[in-house]
């Protein structure tokens, strides 16, 4: 048996990286939620989509690494490990480049409206959507990291 890969399904670094990750969309979604305008604009709208789908997915794969880590019970089957290595890899990896895309986005509009002024945006409610930006591209690097280490399992199956 190989020893198991640091980040890859079913190891602490791997619970720790879709803990942060969930925490981190959580956040994200949450400031970016606070506020009751964010509908006005797309990039907002797009973040709230992406991150509304990212969080059900992180927490679903903190639970399986969870349930790995404090059983040291990893389904070992190696079609349970294809179908989890897949689905991550074709769902998250899709939902990292959106993720990205949403961060990227909302942060660039955020940066014009604080620079057309205060009618637009103040200070509190575009610090709130900065936050929220940062706390997007946060769990994008977590997303794409912990899809790259599960790429590593595969040859193994």
């Amino acid at each position: 048996m190989m020893e198991p890969v640091p980040g890859a399904l079913g190891t602490s670094a791997s619970l720790a990286l879709h803990l942060g990750q969930t925490i981190f969309s959580s956040a994200s979604l949450l400031f970016m939620c606070l506020d009751v305008e964010f509908y006005n604009y797309t990039s907002f709208s797009y973040l709230v989509t992406v991150m509304a789908l990212v969080t059900p997915w992180s927490v679903s794969l903190a639970l399986i690494d969870a349930y790995s880590v404090f059983i040291k019970c990893l389904p070992r089957q190696p079609r349970v490990l294809l179908i989890v290595i897949v689905g991550d890899w074709v769902y998250s990896k899709a939902l990292s480049f959106l993720s990205l895309a949403a961060a990227c986005s909302t942060a660039s509009v955020t940066s014009l409206l604080v620079n057309v002024g205060t009618p637009y945006c103040w200070s509190k409610l575009c610090s709130r959507y900065h936050f929220s930006a940062a706390m997007a591209f946060l769990s994008w690097f977590l997303s794409f990291a912990s899809t790259l280490f599960n790429l590593w399992l595969l040859p193994s199956l």
